[in-house]
């Protein structure tokens, strides 16, 4: 690292116990609507210190998770989370998807919170112009359906108040709680630029909806049909396929006589249907043209349950299941997607039975305006009294329901505004094909094909109040199913009716609101100020970057907006698409209040702090569903702690910052010379090494967003090699050597090694690493802008050898004291017989092997041959050519030993016999459950080989010297 300016050393700029700070000049250059800001860092003086925003580990015995918010504070008021332009470099952009404004914040969020933010922090380190948009998404059922609960228990109804005062409620409900969810998405810390946090009900966002629906129409692509859809009673609107949730429920199949026109009592025909209330909408039976059972009937008419004798045409076709039910299907298009289709095809007519609200309307006769269930009860006890109820059957249901309120779903024909889809499916799908868009993990390619491939027109107007007003107006006094006008605004819809109907038209708007999907479709760019922003200032971030959402939401929101993207920009809206799968509980379960198993990420967050939280989140696999267990947070929370140590340690040996000539020494060490790593002591020069090799596996890990791939190495390295090996090993140089050059170097490499953890590991655990980092000596910009490390930095490979052959003589020397229980306190000797290549390394760190293995420093023997000693010593091979002697007389009291395990055989032994002798009694085999009997077979075997190791163990120990026993016998 070398020293640019030896003149930051002064004692007055140095931190020990508080931070430096860096604060921001800012020059603005502006591109309307656009904003961005170039940021320029500038060194503070140690009198500029803001030390309430940051705190050393050598004041504080934990991170306090309470800082986060400070720390968060303080990055934004920086500018840090606005894209840099200074850097030049393609920009890195990131649209988040926006959460509904009535949402708090569940374990999704903070999934898509922690990936976007790593990808964003990863990008701006290096060196990128990272923009990451924020905003929330109006929700228009879920939303509406929160002020009507909330108007409800005040006893009024959204009816009462009418659509603009209704709207006004909703506006001022946003306003007073719709900011819940933002501020926890902060707690998560996200870097997004919250200046440019976007509402999809905004001035902007609305007028780019509104030339969406525009262009749309123009083109043929949007039109106005009575089609069948999803309709909720309850909310009194259609929805999507998608928001329709199937469970499984009891119910029941009842069996109905229809009987034949013109026929005998003996001629009917009997149908199975679970919905018998539909009754009333059938147009049609039909059976399979191969069923000889009711061949003779095919051409006849049925007569209608309950009608007054309406006849309705018996049919033949192959769609038809002659083993489900009876094999005889009633086909009531108006109220089932199946039979709408049929009918469809055969030209049936389309009978609708049902009001809006779920009751049935005047087809129905006498059942007219009782509600949907009211009228399957009441209907099966008059076919009853009829003798036209066969039997009721119980069945398990695949029931819809809404997604938002929960009710039932009626197939209905309804009038709506649709998108001809198939076109833009067509690009679509072409932009996967050409290589234009990358989806991860690419299994879901098959899925986007298939759902793409087999896509139906998308009904897009929703009978809500709340929400995006679709910009058709119509003619007072002209059929609005011909007449209408399509406008970017009110006012351009006067203007072009008043040219085409006179001065005196009347107008009116449509009463419908726009699917808020439709909306959301259009977020990525207009966020970015399509249309109103020029086309040069929108291709600085258009296309973005990277679309990173759930797999679940794949076709809700990702697909739409890829083709709405090509449809209205000509380009792919997304470079990459990056598809994470859901979190479940400990046991792989969903998480749902009816199973009470929801974590609160808050909560969490207090209890185990945000960076435990992230790590943990991150470390899944791309699109595979994680498994959250308090195990894992309590795991990483230990390694927030472990890190703080580590920093602790690392500081309190670095010089002091009075002592500028020994800080002037440590940084103007250049590890990235080949010359340098190589004049290296062996453990630094292995620990460096590793380090770069990291460097270069993180950075690769992060350009392929394997992002647990990421993690777990950065864990290993961290907790095993820096802070288990070299810090251990650094204690030899900083505690037992004379100093000087030697404890100079280590200290260089901690920190060297240190920072660069921080840099790798700031994306995953921004505030723990931030903390830390302003804890370091000479920080001249705050890490969430520093440099990402460089890569292909010089490696030793032997010194890798090297050193862990070191590793290895170690791990031997420790592993034989724990098994003869040697005093931790207790110091032992060593014979160390190699070659002399590995004794010329492996004695240059005696000290080290002393510290690591609690071995006398001055009974260390190198040697080319076993020692004299050696058939009473403890024999360890460690590697290939290299292996150590242990005297046992160092390690045990021998003649102690040799007792206790004679005393022990003796026990182990009579329990060994006692379970061969169950295993040997015909009785006990005849009578003991086999479960048991494996049992006690399993515990013998386990028995018998404890009891072999310790024989082997005895006579051993009998074999390296001559032990008398109490009793004076010789052994």
């Amino acid at each position: 690292m070398a020293l640019s300016n030896p003149s930051l050393l002064s004692s007055s700029s140095l931190y020990r116990l508080n931070p430096l700070l860096f604060s921001q000049r800012r020059r603005s250059m502006t591109f309307s609507p656009l904003h961005f800001t170039s940021l320029k860092p500038r060194l503070f003086t140690a009198s500029a210190m803001n030390s309430d925003v940051f705190t050393s580990p050598e004041v504080a015995k934990s991170f306090d998770f309470t800082n986060e918010e400070r720390i968060y504070n303080w990055w934004e008021s920086q500018g840090y989370f606005k894209p840099n332009f200074d850097r030049g470099s393609d920009p890195f952009v990131v649209p988040m998807p926006p959460p509904n404004v009535t949402g708090s914040l569940h374990m999704g969020h903070a999934m898509f919170v922690t990936l976007e933010d790593i990808m964003v922090r990863y990008h701006r380190m290096k060196g990128k112009p990272t923009l990451w948009l924020p905003g929330t998404d109006h929700a228009g059922i879920a939303t509406q359906l929160v002020v009507e609960r909330m108007l409800a228990s005040e006893g009024i109804k959204r009816a009462d108040l009418g659509r603009d005062e209704f709207t006004k409620r909703v506006w001022e409900w946003k306003e007073k709680y719709g900011g819940t969810i933002t501020n926890q998405i902060k707690r998560l810390g996200a870097s997004c630029d919250w200046t440019r946090e976007r509402f999809t009900l905004d001035e902007q966002l609305s007028r780019a909806v509104n030339e969406a629906f525009f262009r749309m129409h123009e083109k043929d692509l949007i039109y106005q049909g009575s089609y069948m859809v999803n309709w909720s009673p309850n909310l009194q609107t259609a929805v999507s396929d998608l928001e329709v949730e199937y469970s499984e429920e009891p119910g029941f199949l009842y069996y109905i006589k229809y009987r034949v026109a013109g026929g005998s009592r003996s001629d009917y025909l009997t149908i199975a249907t679970t919905r018998p209330e539909t009754l009333f909408g059938d147009t049609a039976l039909a059976v399979h043209p191969e069923d000889e059972r009711y061949s003779k009937y095919v051409g006849l008419n049925a007569i209608v349950p309950q009608t007054f004798g309406r006849h309705i045409p018996i049919i033949s076709d192959k769609y038809v299941d002659k083993e489900f039910g009876t094999g005889v299907l009633k086909i009531s298009p108006g109220h089932d997607h199946n039979d709408y289709l049929l009918a469809r095809k055969l030209g049936l007519p389309i009978l609708n039975i049902m009001n809006k609200d779920g009751t049935l309307n005047d087809v129905a006769g006498l059942y007219s305006g009782l509600d949907r269930f009211e009228v399957r009860e009441k209907l099966w006890k008059d076919l009853e009294e009829t003798d036209l109820a066969v039997e009721k059957k119980p069945y398990t249901l695949r029931v819809p329901r809404s997604q938002r309120g929960g009710e039932i779903i009626e197939p209905l024909v309804s009038k709506q505004w649709f998108i001809t889809m198939e076109p833009l499916a067509e690009k679509a799908l072409k932009a996967v094909e050409k290589g234009e868009l990358n989806i991860m993990p690419d299994r879901f390619e098959k899925i986007y094909n298939h759902w793409l491939t087999n896509i139906k027109d998308w009904c897009i107007s929703r009978q809500l109040w709340w929400g995006h007003r679709i910009p058709v107006w119509y003619i007072v006094g002209k059929d609005c199913e011909e007449e209408y006008i399509v406008a970017r605004s009110s006012e351009e819809a006067f203007t072009k009716a008043r040219e085409k109907y006179g001065k005196n038209v009347e107008i009116y708007q449509d009463p419908d609101v726009l699917d808020t999907w439709f909306s959301s479709s259009l977020w990525p760019f207009s966020t970015l100020g399509w249309p109103d922003v020029s086309a040069e200032d929108f291709k600085r971030f258009y296309p973005t970057s990277m679309l990173e959402t759930g797999h679940d939401i794949l076709f809700f929101w990702v697909a739409r907006m890829v083709m709405m993207g090509i449809e209205l920009t000509g380009t792919v809206p997304f470079s990459n698409i990056y598809l994470h799968g859901l979190i479940r509980d400990s046991q792989g379960r969903k998480m749902s209040k009816t199973l009470g198993n929801v974590v609160d990420p808050i909560g969490t967050m207090q209890e185990f702090g945000t960076d435990a939280l992230r790590f943990t989140l991150a470390l899944g696999t791309a699109g595979q569903d994680l498994n959250l267990s308090t195990e894992r947070l309590t795991s990483n929370k230990a390694f927030t702690n472990k890190l703080w140590n580590a920093g602790k340690f690392v500081l309190q040996n670095l010089p002091k910052p009075s002592d500028t000539s020994a800080l002037r020494t440590i940084m103007a060490y250049e590890f990235n010379n080949d010359e340098c790593l190589l004049s290296l002591p062996l453990p630094e020069c292995w620990v460096v090494s590793k380090l770069h090799i990291l460097v270069d596996m993180v950075t690769a890990s992060y350009d392929k967003f394997f992002f647990g791939d990421v993690g777990r190495e950065i864990y290993d390295f961290f907790w095993s090699d820096f802070a288990d090996w070299y810090i251990e090993t650094s204690k030899a140089r900083l505690y037992n050597s004379d100093g000087g050059a030697v404890s100079s170097v280590a200290q260089a490499v901690l920190l060297y090694v240190f920072e660069n953890i921080l840099k790798m590991l700031h994306p995953f655990m921004p505030y723990v690493t931030e903390e830390l980092w302003q804890a370091l000596p000479n920080r001249t910009e705050a890490l969430i802008v520093s440099n990402w490390p460089l890569t292909s930095l010089p490696r030793h490979t032997n010194s890798i050898k090297r050193f862990e052959n070191f590793q290895a003589l170690t791990r031997a020397i420790r592993n034989a004291r724990a098994e003869y229980s040697v005093e931790p306190a207790k110091r032992i000797s060593a014979s160390i017989v190699a070659n002399s290549e590995v004794t010329q390394y492996i004695s240059k760190e005696k000290e080290v092997l002393a510290l690591l293995s609690r071995l006398d420093l001055q009974s260390i023997h190198f040697t080319d041959s076993p020692p004299n000693d050696a058939n009473q010593s403890v024999h360890l091979v460690a590697g290939e050519g290299l292996e150590a002697y242990l005297p046992l007389a160092d390690m045990v009291d021998i003649t102690a030993e040799v007792q206790r395990l004679s005393k022990r055989i003796s026990k182990m032994q009579k329990e060994y016999d006692g379970l061969v002798a169950r295993l040997s009694s015909p009785e006990f085999i005849a009578k003991a459950p086999g479960e048991i009997i494996d049992g006690i077979r399993e515990k013998a075997s386990e028995a018998e080989e404890k009891l072999t190791l310790t024989k082997n163990r005895l006579t051993f120990l009998r074999s390296t010297a001559v032990v008398r026993t109490p009793q004076g016998i010789l052994l």
